[in-house]
């Protein structure tokens, strides 16, 4: 929750900083960059350090740069180039912390139960999308922008109470290998199995043109809906709320259709939602194609996160999990740039269209490429 807080108050903040659309996409690029470049080393890490201390050092990492961050805007000393370096150094904190945690999560659930935990992970991850921006936009509207970053803050030290209490029956080790063996041998696995292989290449087919929406609906919000901080809140929180309820249909449509086709129409909705949104500007139909693309960025996601989390071995699984971060950081950061300057060279609606009819492309394209297959190296 805390996360999603600073994440709207940080885009909201650009917008009053600088509103150019290069710049305010410039902050999911920001968070994105650290774990396009980091991800895979800081998963090499994971596997060989104990998960335990690494994220409790990152948790007091990310604590003290959102205090700085509520200091500064507090006192309005940020500037745009400001903003953009606290929120990069966020990301450098997030970057270790994914990997790790994510790695962890076998350790907590048997191997039978594993896709029905990451399911749960999503839940409670989208039941926080959709608090966590709607008090944002009460704070910013309320207190003042810094009120997100101190919230942020504080929850990074509930977060460093959790993991103080947390026993682990198990520890990392080197296994003999170095760094650069240990994160060729994860390369190499990865590259390897099929199972990975299509992961990583649905994950960038999906998210280069999903990341419109992400990018762009600060402005969407502010310029075509004509709506406050609020209302970029409520937007955010619709997304969050589609996300919860694909969480209760995914089980079902996944039996009757499979992974593949699954993913193929969750991927469509999300292109349907995406021009659906372009084209109006009536709040509530605005909010409707929210609810239908976190439906779409769910039953997607999940599906992916939940191929790579049972394909993965224990010996290489924060390392494969660092490339599967990768390939996700790279399309978001990737497709920032790409809908931001194509939104300042020509209009708002004509980049959010593109990237509509790019999704429904990419949903036939990455039929080539099932997810539904053996973990097997070819």
């Amino acid at each position: 929750m805390g996360t999603w807080v600073h994440e709207v108050g940080a885009s909201w903040l650009m917008t009053s900083l600088d509103g150019s659309p290069e710049m305010v996409s410039a902050v999911r690029f920001a968070i994105s960059f650290p774990v396009l470049a980091l991800a895979i080393p800081a998963g090499v890490l994971a596997d060989r350090v104990d998960r335990r201390r690494l994220l409790i050092a990152t948790q007091i990492m990310l604590l003290m740069t959102a205090t700085a961050m509520t200091v500064l805007t507090a006192t309005e000393y940020i500037s745009s180039w400001g903003l953009l370096a606290m929120t990069f150094a966020m990301g450098l904190g997030m970057v270790v912390h994914v990997p790790t945690w994510q790695a962890s999560i076998p350790e907590i659930v048997p191997r039978d139960q594993l896709s029905r935990a990451i399911a749960l992970g999503s839940i409670s991850f989208n039941l926080a999308r959709s608090v966590g921006p709607a008090i944002a936009g009460v704070l910013i509207v309320s207190l003042g922008t810094w009120s997100a970053f101190a919230l942020n803050a504080m929850s990074f030290a509930g977060v460093i109470g959790v993991l103080l209490f947390w026993k682990r029956h198990s520890t990392e080790s080197t296994r003999g290998l170095s760094f650069g063996m240990s994160l060729i041998q994860g390369l190499r696995y990865v590259i390897r199995t099929i199972a990975m292989r299509h992961v990583m290449i649905g994950v960038m087919l999906f998210v280069i043109p999903a990341s419109a929406l992400w990018s762009l609906l600060p402005l969407v919000v502010r310029e075509q809906l004509d709506w406050d901080a609020r209302g970029f809140g409520l937007m955010v929180a619709a997304v969050g709320l589609g996300a919860v309820i694909a969480a209760g249909i995914m089980p079902r449509l996944t039996r009757h259709f499979g992974s593949d086709i699954a993913v193929t129409q969750a991927m469509i909705v999300y292109g349907i939602g995406l021009w659906a949104l372009s084209q109006t500007h009536n709040r509530m139909i605005a909010i409707a194609a929210a609810i239908a693309m976190g439906v779409g960025w769910m039953i997607t996601l999940t599906s992916f996160n939940t191929t790579a989390q049972v394909t993965l071995p224990k010996r290489v699984r924060a390392r494969g999990m660092g490339c599967y971060l990768s390939a996700f950081a790279f399309s978001m950061s990737m497709g920032s740039i790409l809908w931001g300057r194509l939104a300042g060279s020509t209009s708002l609606s004509f980049a959010l269209v593109t990237a509509a009819v790019a999704i429904v492309v990419s949903a036939i394209l990455r039929l080539a490429f099932p997810i539904n297959t053996a973990s097997t190296s070819s």
